[in-house]
């Protein structure tokens, strides 16, 4: 004869409860599917049968059942586990929280975890684990910089326009130049990666002297006119103009839009009177503090990653060529970047950012 069941009989409070916690979205699946045991429980004795029905074995429906008879609707949370009792408060957790994102620390200008640690009487663990609980990484900065062009709003529309809408029979190139490019050689020769070691190279160098990255993106294929100039000036850029008017290829009567930045190089009277003398150029500025709607800056960035960051040069004319066969490697396979956000959108993202920092203090 099987053992004898607790009784269990519910009031009408508990069953909208339970009812209550098994649908509640919110609720956890351990809570949610005790209070449905308890339910089938109610109209059904045997625990083999809601055991089969709820697919849970017949020993938890056996122990939620008599926890349940026992302490009701209490008896279904878990229990305190084992184990010693917290040292650090709730309150605590508040206060490292507060005094890290409202204060700074005496003489620095930011909480390390030995510094919060002191200065709340905890362990520098207990902070470490407030911290990471919460995101803050006290020790880490960004940067950031927002446009004050009173025409920023027709600008980006302007610019993100062209990359997403182009014109018909049009070509779009964004111009700009990457000025000063350093040609060091290291003080020792680079020591070569290994198995379990890095390239090494000395943290001193020697100056060669610069060169000016002169670059012409085309939107369209991804192909860079670019070409090395000494000096940054509108003499320069004249001569750099020129290069691209004879180098891109375009049928008759297709008109060029250029994207290109507010430098005073492109703004002289000279620069003005060649743009007048070729009007198939239209000129669209980026806003103010905006290269980031460059998409020539994205090639600078490239480069100098692949190619002149750990590179070493014993003279301006090593770099330059170096540079020239970066262009001829990159134009022999070109691939366009990718344009993908609309002028809303970067507007929007602009706005929460502006106001999120209104209210700084600072």
């Amino acid at each position: 004869m099987a053992r004898p069941k607790p009784e269990l009989i519910l009031s009408e409070d508990e069953r909208q409860t339970l009812a209550a916690w098994a649908a509640r979205p919110k609720s956890t699946q351990r809570l949610a599917l005790r209070a449905r045991i308890i339910l089938a429980c109610a109209g059904e004795p045997s625990n083999k049968v809601v055991a089969a029905r709820l697919g849970v074995c017949r020993g938890t429906v056996g122990t939620w059942r008599g926890r349940f008879v026992a302490r009701r609707l209490e008896g279904l949370v878990d229990e305190p586990r084992p184990g010693a009792p917290r040292t650090v408060t709730d309150a605590d957790v508040e206060r490292v929280v507060t005094r890290t994102l409202e204060t700074k620390p005496t003489n620095a200008t930011h909480w390390s975890t030995r510094r919060m640690a002191r200065a709340a009487g905890l362990s520098q663990s207990a902070i470490g684990r407030i911290w990471r609980a919460f995101g803050l990484k006290p020790h880490r900065a960004d940067t950031f910089k927002l446009s004050t062009d009173p025409f920023f709003v027709e600008k980006v529309r302007d610019v993100v326009g062209l990359y997403l809408s182009p014109p018909e029979r049009a070509v779009v190139l964004c111009v700009d130049e990457k000025p000063q490019v350093q040609a060091l050689d290291r003080t020792q020769p680079v020591l070569p990666m290994a198995p379990a070691r890095t390239e090494r190279a000395t943290h001193d160098y020697v100056r060669h002297g610069t060169t000016s990255l002169f670059a012409a993106l085309n939107v369209a294929t991804g192909e860079v006119i670019g070409r090395c100039h000494r000096r940054h000036r509108h003499q320069e850029f004249l001569k750099f103009l020129d290069h691209v008017d004879a180098t891109l290829p375009r049928a008759p009567g297709v008109a060029v839009h250029v994207v290109m930045d507010n430098y005073g190089t492109h703004k002289t009277p000279a620069v003005k009177r060649w743009f007048l003398r070729h009007p198939e150029y239209h000129l669209h500025f980026t806003p103010t503090s905006g290269s980031w709607l460059n998409q020539v800056e994205r090639f600078f960035a490239r480069i100098t990653e692949d190619r002149l960051r750990r590179g070493v040069f014993t003279s301006v004319p090593a770099l330059e060529r170096a540079i020239a066969d970066y262009l001829a490697e990159h134009n022999a396979n070109p691939r366009p970047f990718a344009w993908t956000a609309d002028a809303d959108s970067i507007l929007d993202r602009i706005r929460r950012v502006c106001d999120r920092i209104s209210d700084s203090g600072h």
